[in-house]
């Protein structure tokens, strides 16, 4: 009888699991496959990076979505100009009031968000917060938009549209550590354990 020693691949679950205990939750304990681990994080930097261009598109007028005289450094108001003008449906009159009543507020936190959770995707750490703030600020998007899904209006779905599906790949790439590839999420994890800022 013959038996054959395993010689463990250096991210191999057992002996890494073995090695730290089983105190923090690592990507390669919940996605088994190397090539499932990689994709996840091209994913994860591609919905970064979605988010990191508006933001310094909005900050210096890059001229794609916003004019070099309306960027927030030549003090345009990203957020209060979309909420005011673009909104319609039912909640335009509660997105009018927020931009009307909270003014600068509204601006700072939306360009703030667009570069926490761009740099949260795109480093790999802090992502359970980043995609919670993501999922939050689309759903404020989603229903500024409202409603969708018009006739002969350009859209093709009457319910969904882009929002849910940045939403839900936040949501993924956070629940499946998809930072600690490619990323500083397994350093970060190592500092936070499975916390919220994880």
């Amino acid at each position: 009888m013959n038996a054959q020693t395993h010689t463990p691949a250096r991210d191999d679950l057992a002996v890494d699991r073995a090695e730290r205990g089983t105190g923090t939750v690592f990507q390669t304990d919940i996605v088994h496959s190397g090539f499932a681990r990689k994709l996840l994080a091209a994913m994860r930097i591609l919905i970064g990076w979605t988010f990191m261009w508006p933001f310094l598109d909005k900050l210096f007028g890059l001229g794609y979505g916003t004019e070099s005289a309306r960027a927030w450094i030549e003090g345009g108001a990203p957020a209060q100009g979309y909420m005011i003008n673009a909104t319609s449906g039912p909640f335009k009159e509660v997105f009018v009031w927020m931009a009307e009543t909270f003014g600068g507020l509204t601006d700072f936190l939306f360009m703030f968000g667009l570069f926490g959770i761009g740099l949260a995707m795109l480093t790999g750490a802090g992502l359970k917060i980043a995609a919670w703030g993501g999922t939050l600020l689309m759903a404020f998007m989603y229903f500024a938009a409202l409603p969708i899904g018009q006739a002969n209006m350009g859209f093709t779905n009457p319910i969904t549209d882009s929002h849910w599906i940045e939403a839900f790949v936040l949501l993924v790439a956070a629940y499946t550590l998809s930072g600690d590839t490619w990323g500083l999420g397994r350093w970060w994890g190592e500092k936070v354990g499975n916390s919220w800022l994880r």
